[in-house]
This record gives C-alpha cells, structure tokens and sequence, in this order.
C-alpha cells in the first residue's frame, strides 16, 4: 500500500479494527444520538474499515471500499487545507444525497460515516459530539 492511498482495495483486511464492544458501543452511540433515522455506521481508519451497524430495512450492496477510501483522502485532504484557517478547525462534514446524508467525523487517525435519513442540524451536531468523543476517548 502507498502513502498516498491508504485504502487499497487489492490489499486484504487483516483484522478488525474495532472490538466488537467498541463497535457496539459505537452502533448504540449513534442509534441513541439519531435513532431510525439511522441507516448505516462504519468506522475506519488508515488501513481498515468496519461496518458495525446496517438497517434492517437496507441492503448490503455499497461499494464501502470505495466509500472508505474516498472518505479517508477528502478527511485527510480537508484537515491539512484548512490546517490554521481563520474558519478554526475542521469538525465534519456533511454530504447531502436524494435518499439521505453521509455525516463524516474524524479524529486522529481514525473515523465513522454515518448515513442517515433526514435530520435537521442539531441532530447532526448531537449525532457528530457523541462520535467525536467516542473516537477521542479511544485514542
């Protein structure tokens, strides 16, 4: 794998990055913070990613190779460009799709992206401080 792309989908994951009462937590976080109106969670972080939560109601088909990959370079792209920005520091980003959001936290080396049905931006801003202190205090 190459510096530049962390997430190369040639490579195999070795193990998971979560343990599984790491995962749960995080499953329950989000749930508790967004409810229903959560479709999907997965954590990733350089070299790994785990979905740890899929709606009943969904299908299993996302490309989250893809997903991951473009997330962690925008992540990585974002942090180091605004670096020092009068705007202050990053916190996340929301992507607005026809069938709902993507809502990506990071800290460190590591993230979640959470889709969701609609929400309005205090549920987002709810959904992103449970996240970020999850990830903070797992670092």
């Amino acid at each position: 794998m190459s510096d530049e792309d962390p997430m190369n989908d040639e490579e195999p994951m070795t193990e998971q990055p979560l343990t599984e009462a790491r995962a749960d937590q995080l499953k329950t976080a989000c749930r508790s913070a967004v409810g229903d109106s959560t479709r999907s969670v997965t954590y990733f972080d350089a070299t790994n990613y785990m979905q740890v939560y899929l709606r009943g109601d969904l299908e299993q088909d996302a490309d989250l190779m893809s997903f991951i990959g473009h997330e962690w370079h925008d992540y990585k792209t974002t942090t180091d460009a605004y670096a020092g920005s009068e705007l202050g520091s990053y916190r996340y980003t929301i992507r607005v799709f026809d069938n709902g959001f993507l809502v990506r936290v990071g800290v460190g080396d590591s993230g979640v992206f959470v889709t969701t049905d609609g929400l309005k931006l205090k549920d987002f801003d709810s959904l992103v401080a449970t996240i970020a202190e999850l990830l903070e205090r797992w670092d």
